[in-house]
């Protein structure tokens, strides 16, 4: 006889043995022998185990599973790791964060069972802090978890977001080849696609995205990735293409929410309004995170329905209020919000405090831009300038910088990065876009001149270009 086929299955089931955290099937000794097929909470188990997305229902069967066989096995640390990975998957999923601490205490209750040696508790609890935004904790978590096991490539997706959160470049460089070396499937492409994404590396993201999309195994992750390459279409001003990725998305699976929301802004961005504002609110009622929300108030802004507007903002406020409840770090869009729509001092304080804890772009340039609205420009114009520098290639950044510009008088500056924010993306926002493109025209024409007339400061006299020397003679 042959040697016996193993095939690694993460499911729960009679006759398993557990191997590194993954549930491991051996079938008969063999060749003909296939395996079982999974149910819903073994198909969810194996999407938990290898890092990739789960599909909702089969999450939910997990859950119940899980919570249904610890009632009768309280000390199986493996089981609490399981529950508390599903239940931060559906959380997110879902934006449901009444999962959060009901996974935080599963996952709690597996390290105390295992105290040494539970890689899978770790790696869970990093990706909770992933999903409140608190990249520290998640940096504690992710790199205890890649210590007690660096060869378990699903240690690294955790630690590579909350790395990118903290704004650590060489740290994500790091944990993105060490997961590389361990995997090459479609969810780590996809990881690495958005990293690439996050350097403006646009075409290397979407290359790796576009891979990712391709390789995938089930239709949940499939939809996925082909809402990520529809992110980038839309922020690279295609909006036809990212509403024809995010319509494929959610063919692949209707219930991938930020595929909705995807769509009404790509449908916003061609002019669809009445199909913009339905798919924000069904994206809202189906996954109510808070930038939804903030993303349908500006649209309505936009159209000039401003009681509207405002009903959209103060159900950021309260959404925030609810999340901060179950841990969720809300600060950074809480202080975009107060710079645009409310009480820019505050903002300034918010995101000066958040800036503290989480150096990314993003936090800078929404402090730069907060301190500009306070009237600190000149403070805010050093902080946009990290961002855009450090961070992707965004025409938000452009936009904020371009502005600030402006209001310092820096003309020539401010006509270049007001033009960049259109050129990355002309319809990066309804509200905001009219606002560059009148800048612009008030900007008028370039002065003549190089770059010395051009940028020099405002009040500053360029110093003279020098005169051309004339050639020197040779000595026939």
């Amino acid at each position: 006889m042959k040697p016996s086929v193993k095939r690694v299955l993460i499911a729960s089931a009679a006759g398993s043995a557990v191997l590194g955290g993954v549930l491991v099937l051996l079938p008969p000794d063999t060749e003909e022998a296939a395996p079982p097929a999974l149910g819903p909470a073994g198909r969810a188990m194996a999407a938990v185990g290898a890092g990739v997305p789960a599909a909702l229902p089969d999450l939910a069967a997990l859950i119940g599973e899980r919570e249904a066989h610890l009632r009768a096995h309280p000390g199986d640390d493996h089981s609490w790791a399981v529950l508390g990975s599903a239940l931060v998957a559906r959380g997110v999923r879902t934006s449901d964060v009444t999962d959060f601490p009901r996974a935080e205490n599963a996952l709690n209750t597996s390290l105390r069972t295992r105290p040494a040696g539970n890689p899978e508790a770790l790696t869970g609890l990093a990706a909770l802090a992933d999903a409140r935004h608190d990249y520290r904790a998640a940096r504690k978590w992710g790199e205890l978890a890649a210590g007690q096991a660096p060869k378990r490539w699903t240690s690294y997706p955790a630690l590579i977001e909350a790395y990118s959160g903290l704004g650590d470049a060489k740290a994500v460089d790091k944990a993105l080849e060490s997961m590389r070396e361990l995997n090459a499937g479609a969810t780590a492409r996809a990881i690495a696609g958005q990293v690439y994404r996050d350097r403006g590396w646009r075409e290397n993201a979407d290359a790796a995205l576009s891979d990712a999309a391709a390789l995938a195994e089930t239709p949940t992750e499939r939809a996925a990735c082909l809402h990520r390459v529809g992110e980038l279409a839309w922020e690279r001003g295609e909006p036809a293409q990212a509403l024809r990725r995010y319509d494929a998305a959610l063919a692949a699976d209707p219930g991938h929410h930020p595929a909705l929301a995807g769509r009404a802004r790509a449908l916003a961005s061609l002019g669809r309004n009445a199909e913009a504002l339905q798919a924000y609110r069904s994206a809202f009622a189906r996954q109510p995170l808070p930038e939804y929300a903030l993303e349908l108030g500006e649209l309505y802004e936009a159209l000039k329905l401003k009681p509207a507007a405002k009903a959209q903002y103060d159900t950021v406020r309260a959404r925030v209020k609810q999340e901060s409840a179950a841990g969720v770090n809300d600060e950074r869009l809480l202080g975009l919000l107060d710079a645009d729509h409310g009480d820019a001092d505050a903002a300034v304080r918010r995101l000066t405090a958040e800036y503290k804890r989480h150096r990314s772009p993003q936090v800078a340039d929404a402090l730069g831009w907060a301190l500009h609205r306070a009237g600190e420009s000149a403070a805010g114009l050093k902080l946009v300038t990290k961002a855009m520098d450090k961070g992707p290639r965004s025409a938000l950044f452009a936009f904020h910088r371009g502005q600030i510009e402006r209001d310092l008088e820096y003309e020539g500056a401010a006509r270049r990065h007001l033009g960049e924010a259109l050129r990355i993306n002309p319809y990066f926002s309804p509200l905001r876009v009219p606002v560059a493109k009148k800048a612009l025209a008030a900007l008028g024409e370039p002065e003549e001149g190089g770059p010395e007339q051009v940028y020099a400061p405002p009040g500053e006299k360029p110093a003279p270009m020098p005169k051309p020397r004339p050639p020197k003679r040779r000595a026939p």
